[in-house]
């Protein structure tokens, strides 16, 4: 698909004629129905609007064919797992479980593999084969060949590593240790639990990326407890197979 038909499909798709998409993009009518027509291309700032107007990548404006990669995990690029700069637009190099909002998610290779090869492993494909093509794989992406001069320090780590500490003080009878947190994003994670009243609720936000873990209750029930944080709040819960039957043990703010 070509940049015009592109334009064109994300302004009707939401409801803005010419004149009102020129607007919010600080151009002539008449510069939106060059682009349209295909007799020019938006110039380096009008992308960026419009990235961030839509939602969309540059690189998805441009009508890229190449299947776009996170350069971080190597997983494949759809639009609905791009992730976000802190001004909230696309970065198309990233997916959300990686990058969020400005922060890296993973500062060890190994910690990243790990977690890969356990939602990859399958018969066809075991956990050392896996974990083998990673290990190839992961220092040719660029987050990681460029590691050191995109490293926070350890700030974010270290964060992670206070959340696991208020998480255990908690002491949830029946929960395991936590030992690390992984980045989730919400709407793999976002359960709808039932209150009291009747109501069903859900606390997470669909397209944000969350720190968050799976672990087995120690009764013998089948049952798990996911736990999720930010750093605005905490959220335990129990759960059985994918997800079944969700209860809320705890939400709480953090004290920050």
């Amino acid at each position: 698909m070509v940049t015009k038909t592109i334009i064109h499909e994300l302004r009707t798709k939401h409801g803005l004629s010419q004149d009102a998409l020129a607007e919010k993009l600080f151009v002539t009518r008449q510069a939106v129905s060059r682009w349209e027509t295909g007799e020019t291309l938006p110039n380096t700032e009008a992308l960026k609007l419009l990235s961030a107007l839509f939602g969309v990548s540059i690189n998805t404006l441009l009508g890229a064919s190449e299947q776009m990669i996170c350069q971080c995990c190597g997983m494949p690029l759809e639009e609905a797992i791009i992730s976000s700069n802190k001004d909230g637009s696309p970065n198309a190099d990233y997916c959300k479980w990686c990058y969020a909002d400005g922060t890296y998610m993973y500062s060890d290779m190994d910690d990243l593999i790990e977690v890969c090869v356990k939602n990859m492993a399958s018969a066809e494909h075991p956990g050392n084969e896996v974990r083998s093509y990673l290990q190839d794989m992961l220092p040719k992406l660029d987050y990681w060949k460029r590691h050191s001069e995109l490293s926070d320090g350890g700030a974010f780590e270290a964060f992670k590593q206070q959340l696991v500490r208020e998480i255990n003080a908690l002491e949830i009878p029946g929960m395991p240790k936590l030992e690390k947190l992984n980045a989730l994003v919400g709407n793999y994670v976002n359960l709808a639990y039932p209150l009291p009243n009747g109501c069903a609720v859900k606390f997470l936000d669909d397209g944000a990326t969350y720190l968050g873990n799976q672990l087995a209750c120690t009764d013998d029930s089948g049952r798990c407890f996911g736990v999720l944080a930010n750093m605005e709040f905490i959220l335990v819960s129990t759960y059985g197979k994918d997800g079944a039957k969700p209860e809320l043990v705890l939400y709480q703010k953090r004290n920050t």
